[in-house]
């Protein structure tokens, strides 16, 4: 039987091997997948844009999968999944919302860089959850393997989710599947929820299988 097919649309090869192990305590349901032509870092709309069709690509070249998970937080190519309507798609940052939504009152999202915040705005509008958006800080521009894995860049995202939190923020979302290794320690280290945008849509999406 097939797995459900996480597709990281970047090259960084230990980002997507951090999201394999963060999925790992869900079971063996699923797989996860880079795009070695990809850039390192999804950073810019162009990235996105390139980055969708790789996603959709991937995705046709694997159906035996049962389900699709877009593994960036600008869900590259999530739309054009769902248009083909084969098999279920989730998108990591819609998940990662609805899950903060689940655990708090208002959340807060922890971008890669500024450049960053003007896509993720436009999902929440259109997601129709900006009012529960306490509000969204950016690291200064790091790459997603940085992201979950350098030690300084630990400490500016510590800083930006406590930030977040006096600003009432009951929960903090990950604005990068790279965060994924840190998930456990910031939640620790912080004392607020933390979700990770692959992880909340690994459960959805075993949810939508196993349902």
């Amino acid at each position: 039987m097939g797995k459900i097919l996480i597709i990281n649309p970047n090259s960084a090869q230990a980002v997507t091997e951090g999201i394999a192990r963060a999925v790992a305590p869900l079971g063996p349901h699923f797989e996860a997948v880079g795009i070695a032509h990809g850039p390192a870092t999804i950073a810019s709309d162009e990235d996105v844009a390139r980055g969708g069709l790789d996603v959709l690509e991937m995705a046709r070249s694997r159906p035996d999968a049962r389900a699709y998970i877009t593994a960036c937080f600008s869900d590259p190519g999530l739309d054009l999944l769902r248009a083909e309507g084969t098999k279920p798609a989730i998108g990591c940052q819609e998940a990662a919302i609805l899950t903060a939504l689940a655990r708090a009152d208002r959340f807060g999202i922890i971008a890669l860089s500024e450049r960053s915040i003007p896509r993720h705005l436009r999902k929440i509008r259109q997601m129709g959850v900006e009012a529960r958006l306490a509000g969204e800080l950016a690291l200064p521009g790091v790459s997603a393997e940085a992201s979950g894995r350098d030690e300084a860049v630990y400490g500016l995202v510590c800083a930006r989710a406590r930030e977040l939190g006096d600003a009432g923020a009951g929960a903090i979302v990950l604005g990068c599947a790279g965060m994924a290794p840190i998930r456990a320690r910031l939640e620790r280290d912080t004392g607020l929820a933390i979700i990770d945008p692959v992880l909340a849509a690994a459960a959805i999406a075993l949810g939508t299988i196993l349902g």
